[in-house]
């Protein structure tokens, strides 16, 4: 794509104003395409004067250094075609680690994290997760509001920046997953309606119109956002994306946008000999999501999915929380069903949505296996949309989180961590962002009542403030204390035993048996490896001869086929 070229259909008249203040007309093209007179030179700043107002900058844009209400910059192409021997790789069934830039390191940039990769690689990482990166309005937020979905947000770095650290994963191996966000656009800065019909009415969300995939004009809107992933996955040379709430994205049209996505990704790994992942948050607990188009009509080709059912089971058992989505987990039973059957709301009741839910996952599907489902213990939805940010151990404890972690990171799914979750970082991670005075405040009030909603008490910290967003960043230097020390050396010891055993990164849904062994201790046997799990404080006794390989509880064992747990935590043991 020529740089400077725009589709805008909507556009009664159209031209180029370049930095200097110059203009340069736009040449028609065919379908409502328009270039402009001559080539735009790397570094130029250029906007568009859309029917007399503007200048608006490009819907496809790669920089917007002054914002998004300001003029673009064209990148220089060279950057992409760097010469690489990165291989690919399979990021499913690895370790993934959940990154927010911005709070990653003190600095908040993608060169500073570069910096911390070694500590990802000694942890046993095999990919980072990067929260979205697009351009946002305001200096900090989560990402989520992103407008310029071809672009990368200026504060980090921008797309030299993002090469250079998608360049230095790949030197120690790591791979790269790009968040992205193509069900809506950011309330503030938003100006691709000027240009075409970008959304339709034919179908609302909780943003308002939905993004146009189905209506006149959406085969250049869906190009658009296809457009960007391509942008990512093949010039930046990122691994996989992470794409959000894509229940959000409403499409009656015969190939849904999911599934043509899929195809075009298949191409694109032809290209460029490269292995490439699409992981789905999806809230519909349907296992179609997952299956290769064609296999069935509502078949979508993902490569993978969030299992929210999972971290729900989870967090519900050992963080002893049952109110709002919670209601209908918490007891062993269910978190027993999560490790082996993915979805506890598979075809039944939800009581929270009031109504049936779901469809059952086959363990022994053709198509999908424990690798096709992310799960984990936190991320930014389930640390953030609480009222303070608390993340797991502070509100649970470290002996919950520990028992927590032994069986998300042991089981036949994806395993990801959250950004500090290893030493069980003291840091929040509170909802921030930095809207401007109008949106602001509305932001913060809605904030307060879903909270709220879900009979959390505690003072909530303003969004829009600058303090907010401080307090989230992750403080290195604590992993030396004790406590931070014993967790990440707990983390190592998982990760390590994942890594070096076949049994514990077996994807085979139906070889995983969980028992319940009481109330408040479960037992999964991963081929020649038992984990036993317990939020008990009193003494568990089980009748089990095999040989204690690593333990956070405190154990004991009195007799050659006894086993007494005396503390919460886990106990990792292998077939002698």
């Amino acid at each position: 794509m020529t740089a400077g070229s725009v589709w805008a259909p909507s556009a009664g008249s159209l031209s180029l104003r370049l930095g200097d203040g110059s203009d340069l007309a736009m040449l028609p093209e065919p379908e409502g395409w328009y270039r402009p007179e001559r080539a735009l030179l790397p570094g130029e700043r250029y906007g568009f004067i859309v029917d007399g107002d503007g200048p608006f900058p490009d819907p496809r844009s790669l920089s917007l250094p002054d914002g998004v209400h300001g003029l673009s910059r064209v990148v220089d192409p060279a950057i992409f075609g760097r010469a690489t021997n990165w291989p690919g790789r399979q990021v499913l069934g690895g370790v993934l680690y959940e990154m927010h830039v911005g709070t990653f390191t003190a600095e908040g940039t993608l060169d500073a994290a570069v910096a911390r990769l070694d500590d990802l690689v000694a942890l046993g990482v095999d990919a980072v997760e990067l929260l979205p990166l697009a351009a946002f309005a305001g200096e900090r937020g989560w990402g989520y509001d992103g407008v310029a979905p071809w672009s990368v947000h200026e504060g980090y770095g921008g797309q030299e920046a993002l090469v250079r650290f998608v360049d230095a994963a790949h030197a120690r191996g790591l791979g790269v997953i790009l968040d992205v966000v193509h069900n809506h656009l950011g309330p503030e800065g938003a100006y691709v309606s000027r240009f075409g019909r970008y959304f339709s009415p034919r179908h609302q969300t909780p943003w308002g119109d939905g993004i146009n995939l189905d209506d006149d004009g959406s085969a250049q809107v869906r190009d658009y956002l296809i457009g960007s992933a391509r942008h990512f996955l093949v010039d930046v040379g990122v691994d996989g994306l992470r794409l959000d709430a894509v229940h959000a994205l409403a499409d009656d049209s015969p190939t849904h946008f999911l599934a043509e996505l899929s195809l075009r990704k298949a191409e694109w790994e032809a290209e460029t000999g490269r292995a490439m992942t699409l992981i789905a948050e999806s809230d519909l607990n349907r296992p179609s999501m997952v299956m290769p188009v064609g296999t069935e009509p509502e078949a979508r080709g993902m490569d993978a999915q969030w299992a929210d059912d999972v971290h729900h089971a989870l967090h519900a058992f050992f963080g002893r929380e049952q109110s709002g989505y919670y209601v209908d987990f918490g007891d062993a039973h269910a978190l027993a069903k999560a490790l082996t059957r993915v979805f506890i709301h598979d075809g039944g009741f939800s009581r929270f949505r009031g109504q049936d839910w779901g469809a059952p996952v086959d363990p022994d599907s053709p198509y999908y296996d424990g690798h096709s489902f992310v799960v984990f213990l936190q991320d930014h939805d389930q640390v953030g949309n609480r009222a303070v940010g608390d993340r797991f151990a502070q509100h649970a404890g470290a002996d919950d989180q520990a028992a927590a972690a032994a069986l998300y990171l042991l089981s036949a799914f994806t395993p990801m961590l959250f950004m500090g979750e290893e030493w069980a970082a003291s840091a929040p991670f509170p909802f921030f962002s930095h809207l401007g005075p109008d949106l602001g405040p509305l932001v913060t009030a809605g904030r307060a009542r879903e909270f709220a909603a879900m009979g959390w008490d505690a003072a909530t910290p303003d969004p829009q403030a600058g303090a907010t967003f401080d307090s989230a960043k992750l403080d290195w230097a604590e992993r030396a204390d004790p406590g931070h020390a014993r967790m990440l050396a707990w983390y190592q010891k998982l990760i390590g035993l994942r890594r070096d055993h076949e049994d514990l990164r077996d994807p085979r849904l139906g070889a995983v048996r969980v028992d319940v062994i009481d109330p408040n201790t479960l037992a999964m046997r991963r081929g020649d490896f038992l984990v036993v799990a317990t939020r008990s404080t009193s003494t568990v006794q089980i009748d089990e001869r095999d040989e204690v390989v690593a333990t956070w509880s405190e154990v004991a064992r009195p007799t050659a086929t006894e086993l007494i747990l005396s503390s919460p935590g886990a106990t990792i043991l292998r077939r002698s």
